[in-house]
């Protein structure tokens, strides 16, 4: 089995992301861009309170059973943004872009909850202000944000039909602009 890296596992607010990633220094890798995904099973509806430590704990697990050694770099659901593998390093997300892209992976099944009401849009304005913390720290432009379902080596519809990646783009521009 692959050495498995540390998991962070600690949920924090938009403010407090963005002080993790002002922190960071020793980036052992340089990532191109940013690649969004959803988790699908669970949905919203599955985890009404979100994502809680043991949830997290048991993702960690069920990678390690898969025999990766890493996971998404973070998984945000409508309450906060959870640190799951290290930003630093390279995780494990999407089978082309491993080495080459941040994996941020959002609660919720789009292709059938809403994504820009309730809780769907809740889960959105934290990525957004996920992906401009990254862009930013990373010098990348929003324009070069992925969806999982891009990777030429990928056969799901991720993050779902409900994720307007233009309408993403738009808003992580704006706010980079700020």
């Amino acid at each position: 089995m692959a050495q498995w890296q540390n998991i962070v596992g600690k949920p924090v607010d938009a403010a407090g992301f963005d002080d993790h990633v002002r922190q960071l220094c020793d980036w052992k890798w340089q990532p191109q861009f940013i690649t969004l995904h959803n988790s699908a099973i669970p949905s919203l509806s599955q985890r009404p309170d979100g994502f809680t430590a043991q949830h997290i704990a048991n993702l960690a697990s069920y990678y390690q059973r898969l025999g990766w050694r890493a996971g998404p770099h973070l998984f945000i659901d409508d309450r906060q943004i959870w640190l799951f593998s290290p930003l630093t390093s390279p995780g494990r997300h999407s089978p082309s872009w491993n080495r080459v892209a941040v994996g941020v992976e959002m609660l919720g099944d789009y292709a059938r909850e809403d994504f820009t009401s309730g809780r769907g849009a809740k889960v959105r304005a934290l990525t957004i202000s996920a992906l401009t913390t990254l862009s930013r720290r990373l010098g990348l432009r929003a324009d070069s944000l992925r969806l999982h379902k891009e990777d030429p080596a990928t056969s799901h519809d991720c993050p779902g039909k409900n994720v307007d990646k233009a309408a993403i783009i738009a808003d992580v521009a704006r706010a980079m602009a700020i």
